[in-house]
């Protein structure tokens, strides 16, 4: 077996979180539609259109390397996603339902922040500043996500679970 680099690794994992995030753009329309709190809904979709961007971003790193845009299945997030249906068919029409959606969407956030900042600080050692710098900027938006995630639980949606 050849000796594998962290450059190997790197790609292994853009392929990875690149298959995350075309599947997290199929589960957040779904997400919304379930939500109750209009607010919520309405985080959901506007992260649905960042999400678009991070897709292409990732795009634009395969491109830098040189490689076509393939993801590789994330069984994670795969996992983490089958948790939210969960949510959503278990606690449908429940006054905790939106309290659920928020614990999902936060799981797939974290994922998402563990997975771009170890891309970032790789293509930092690696020498891809460029990718470096789409990758912080995904982070960015997926922290921001996250806090506004934590603020709307704190603000409303796990009072009305109460």
């Amino acid at each position: 077996m050849a000796d594998k680099q962290l450059d190997d690794l790197f790609l292994d994992t853009i392929k990875d979180i690149y298959y995350a995030e075309r599947q997290i753009l199929k589960a957040l329309p779904k997400m919304a539609k379930a939500a109750m709190s209009e607010e919520l809904r309405a985080g959901f979709e506007q992260h649905r259109v960042e999400t678009e961007g991070h897709v292409e971003r990732l795009e634009q790193v395969f491109e830098m390397l040189g490689k076509a845009p393939r993801g590789k299945t994330c069984d994670a997030i795969l996992g983490i996603l089958d948790e939210g249906k969960e949510i959503m068919d278990e606690f449908k029409g429940t006054s905790a339902l939106d309290a659920g959606l928020v614990s999902a969407a936060q799981a797939v956030e974290h994922y998402e922040i563990a997975r771009y900042g170890t891309l970032a600080t790789w293509a930092k050692q690696l020498g891809y500043n460029d990718a470096m710098n789409l990758f912080l900027e995904t982070l960015k938006e997926e922290e921001a996500t996250d806090e506004k995630l934590s603020s709307l639980a704190k603000s409303s949606v796990n009072l009305k679970a109460a």
